[in-house]
């Protein structure tokens, strides 16, 4: 059973940082892209960033020069730092990939659960 599993979210005021982590588990055979959504109530979730499994990343034009996608093949984990945050920023993001699982002939797509990131004073 393949999962993502997200951490470091929370409240951090505005022009402060955090980073998100998001860790793949499971009987992997490969992992292709990774990326991050975030998604307000009442709205649809929209594309953060997204990184190959070469490590070529692609932003928002909302979080470019703000937010820095990387990934650590060795661990399947893909993070997000968050730099200069916004209130607009506050939302709940997940996590996505594509993975190949062991014993299956195709690759498929996975959800994290969420990370609820709230931006205020």
């Amino acid at each position: 059973q393949v999962q993502l599993v997200e951490s470091g979210g929370g409240l951090v005021q505005p022009g402060g940082s955090l980073r998100l982590s998001c860790a793949a588990s499971g009987s992997i055979l490969s992992i292709f892209n990774m990326g991050w959504y975030r998604q307000i109530p009442g709205k649809e979730r929209d594309l953060v960033a997204v990184i190959t499994s070469s490590g070529s990343p692609n932003y928002a034009d909302s979080v470019k020069g703000r937010f820095t996608i990387s990934r650590d093949n060795a661990k399947n984990t893909v993070y997000l730092q968050m730099n200069s945050l916004k209130s607009e920023d506050t939302a709940v993001y997940y996590c996505n990939a594509d993975i190949w699982p062991r014993g299956t002939l195709l690759k498929s797509n996975y959800w994290g659960q969420g990370t609820q990131v709230t931006v205020s004073s």
